[in-house]
């Protein structure tokens, strides 16, 4: 870990970086990775080298147990980026590999979108940005619902970037908590992904073809 951290901080030099830990479960294991950090610093001191001190330090969102207590874990870093991904699989207890389980595989379930929408107010909170990433945030069906729960980036496939960018463009955060707060008042996963699709059925003409129920 110590030379991965070197290279950034020196890199950080010669343009903007970010360092981001992942797969982070607890507030004990959030301090002893900045304690790495910290001693990487002491040794670039040592050895008299140039590196960035004020390169930002943020964490993956990846786990219930950091999404639940996000509050606590806000203050001591510089950022959030949710992974869509682990969250869900670890949320439902369900293995994407598996094709027997891979129906829990549920973005939309209401526990999850709940475990977003505290980790995004936390975030705000401690005035940090939040950012989502992983499969839910490249689907543009997600795009307004993940923008009502408080989401400040998302990161999306380039060939869906344009769709994604009009969507946006043609609608308000007012319509887009709305919209998410209709989501968390329902039950179970299909019932959010039928309310989503209904809502951008009756807001835009034409949708293509990633619209389609079970994409």
């Amino acid at each position: 870990m110590k030379p991965q951290l070197r290279a950034i901080l020196r890199a950080a030099l010669h343009g903007p970086a970010n360092l981001m830990f992942p797969m982070i479960s607890t507030l004990e294991e959030l301090f002893a990775a900045k304690e790495i950090l910290a001693e990487v610093h002491g040794d670039l001191d040592a050895d008299g080298v140039e590196f960035d001190r004020d390169v930002p330090v943020g964490m993956m969102v990846e786990v219930p147990s950091v999404a639940l207590l996000a509050s606590q874990f806000a203050p001591h870093v510089d950022f959030f980026s949710i992974g869509t991904n682990d969250l869900v699989q670890f949320t439902m207890a369900v293995d994407r590999g598996n094709e027997q389980v891979a129906g829990l595989h549920q973005p939309f379930n209401p526990a999850v979108l709940n475990l977003i929408q505290m980790t995004a107010d936390a975030a705000h909170m401690a005035q940090i940005p939040v950012s989502i990433c992983g499969e839910m945030a490249g689907q543009p069906l997600a795009t307004l619902l993940l923008m009502g729960l408080g989401l400040d980036e998302l990161s999306t496939s380039p060939s869906l970037v344009p769709e994604v960018k009009k969507l946006i463009l043609s609608s308000t955060m007012v319509d887009a908590r709305k919209l998410a707060e209709e989501s968390l008042r329902m039950n179970t996963a299909p019932q959010v992904r039928e309310h989503l699709l209904e809502y951008m059925k009756s807001r835009f003409s034409n949708l293509p073809i990633w619209f389609e129920p079970g994409t």
